[in-house]
């Protein structure tokens, strides 16, 4: 693991409690060399806080998106590429995704993406209010023992961080393949005073999202005969 990395994970890790592992199988050389060469140029600093979101980018974007915890980074990059008058502000803790997401971002020659090799509470306290158009949560671990549901991401106290720093009409997109943490998560959605789920069919919530990048936990869900979901939650 870079020396680099892994100071930006012990400086997350020192105000959050992250579990699941920050590395996986050996990087690949030219892998390796984009944690050291790339990273150094997209990676956020958060001291101290953000005070314009969009000076963090080359060119001051019309709109910004937060993906958290963007794996692989397919969904990252096809949502910068499509959307080039937009900054992406990517978050992820594992340092094989990032690779992967580097990857990415090289080959495709995307200007527009920042990552925060870290945990994304930490990015959301650092943003400033209103800062935020649209916000991902795809595929997050589900935690699915009772005693770690705790865990999950969009607790109460998380839907109150985000609804600070997203702007009043913004889409917080939500996909799962497992139904008790759709259901849980829509507990909490609907008991917050600043989200709505506005969905009125069916089609709303079991078809994705126009111009959707499927991930490859997606596809291990569809393989093993998981359906997902496809949530959107509106701030008010």
């Amino acid at each position: 693991m870079s020396a680099d990395f892994e100071k930006r994970n012990l400086q997350s890790a020192a105000a959050v409690r992250l579990y699941g592992r920050r590395k996986g199988k050996r990087l690949r050389p030219h892998q390796a060399k984009l944690l050291e060469t790339l990273l150094p140029r997209l990676a956020l600093d958060l001291s101290p806080p953000i005070a314009d979101a969009a000076a963090l980018f080359a060119r001051r974007p019309a709109a910004i998106f937060l993906e958290i915890g963007f794996g692989g980074g397919e969904h990252l990059a096809a949502e910068a590429e499509a959307n080039p008058d937009c900054g992406l502000i990517g978050c992820e803790y594992f340092e094989n995704g990032v690779a992967k997401a580097l990857a990415l971002i090289e080959a495709k020659k995307l200007d527009n993406v920042r990552l925060y090799c870290g945990d994304a509470g930490g990015m959301i306290d650092a943003l400033p209010a209103t800062a935020l158009a649209r916000v991902f949560l795809l595929y997050p671990d589900p935690w699915p023992k009772r005693r770690q549901r705790k865990r999950r991401f969009l607790s109460d106290s998380m839907l109150a961080a985000l609804a600070r720093v997203m702007r009043a009409g913004g889409e917080l997109r939500f996909a799962t393949d497992i139904d008790d943490n759709a259901g849980w998560t829509l507990g909490r959605i609907l008991r917050a005073p600043d989200f709505v789920w506005k969905a009125e069919t069916a089609a709303d919530w079991r078809e994705p999202w126009p111009g959707w990048t499927a991930t490859r936990y997606e596809a291990k869900a569809l393989a093993a005969g998981r359906k997902p979901v496809y949530l959107t939650f509106v701030r008010r």
